[in-house]
């Protein structure tokens, strides 16, 4: 995967328009990352920012807190 920061509208802390990480794979555009104060929102393909999936830091920490809830939470992606 190829992975470019589009938009970098920050200096040193992330702040509220964040940057904006275009993710890219041998085939074309697999999605953006949204990446601000508040969280984060992935959008597959050519998604709209507003119809991103969003995650709060706080929801993305419980995702990832361990082994076993990112190996749930990416068994149930797959399942969807």
């Amino acid at each position: 995967m190829d992975v470019w920061i589009k938009s970098f509208d920050v200096k040193m802390e992330v702040k509220t328009n964040g940057m904006e990480l275009e993710v890219r794979d041998g085939t074309g555009q697999v999605g953006d990352c949204y990446v601000t104060k508040t969280g984060i929102t992935w959008c597959r393909g050519r998604t709209q920012r507003a119809n991103g999936i969003k995650l709060s830091w706080a929801e993305l920490a419980e995702v990832l807190a361990s082994r076993e809830s990112k190996s749930a939470a990416l068994s149930a992606a797959r399942t969807a």
